[in-house]
């Protein structure tokens, strides 16, 4: 068995070092079961030192020209060569205890994917409000999180991998694609894993005012979605503030 660990990254020479050695350290679970492992870093046409942090610690570089996450997920894929992949955004932080729970969901072999429950590392108003509610979509509808996802790469590809014509919310599409696939074979929906929770930021929170975030979230429900295929009515996402 053999993990790829993908990062698209787009401007992360802040958090991506703490990211990295994270990662590092957890999937030292991995190698107790005698896994393989590699890091897949997708340079997702950073302006800053990201590629050269990443390839500082040994990871392997991947670049994405379009800065959209469902593309630089989906380059890092590309060139991944693990049965498993991970999907682990640059600002999050896992743990050798959650690496251990994915390992066991991995070896059941009952389930297509997973994910986990999230903590934001940044506390706010907003904060516990949006981990409660995040949290129960995630255990009702069996969606994970884009933070960490796992996912078998022939379950992966053969639902096409993330969908590029959306700038936001790609992983609730995958989820709902992949648990598709999951009730056709007779499988049970995503894992999703409660407890250890994935540590990721919590800045947007801080970044963008409760109106810019409404205004986002208001867009979305009354364009029935279609606001979240157009990079100008995502730009909490790629407008590169940090």
């Amino acid at each position: 068995m053999k993990i790829s660990i993908i990062i698209p990254a787009f401007n992360e020479e802040k958090l991506l070092p703490a990211t990295l050695a994270a990662v590092q350290e957890s999937m030292k679970s991995f190698q107790l079961r005698k896994w393989p492992c590699e890091i897949i870093v997708c340079d997702n046409n950073s302006t800053d030192q990201t590629a050269v942090i990443a390839t500082a610690t040994g990871a392997r570089v991947v670049f994405e020209p379009v800065n959209q996450i469902g593309r630089a997920r989906n380059c890092g894929a590309a060139s991944a060569t693990g049965e498993w992949l991970m999907f682990v955004d640059a600002d999050s932080r896992p743990t050798p205890e959650l690496f251990a729970r994915t390992g066991e969901v991995i070896e059941a072999d009952t389930h297509l994917a997973g994910g986990c429950l999230l903590t934001l590392d940044q506390q706010s108003a907003w904060a516990k409000p949006f981990e409660w509610l995040w949290g129960l979509a995630s255990r009702l509808n069996h969606w994970a999180a884009g933070s960490f996802i796992f996912v078998r790469r022939e379950a992966f590809e053969a639902i096409g991998g993330f969908d590029v014509s959306l700038f936001a919310s790609e992983e609730i599409d995958l989820s709902i694609r992949l648990n598709r696939l999951a009730r056709k074979q007779g499988r049970p929906k995503m894992h999703i894993i409660k407890t250890p929770r994935m540590i990721t930021s919590g800045r947007k929170l801080n970044l963008y005012s409760k109106g810019e975030h409404l205004a986002f979230v208001l867009r979305a429900a009354l364009t029935g979605g279609r606001s979240l295929r157009k990079r100008d009515q995502c730009a909490i996402w790629y407008d590169g503030r940090r």
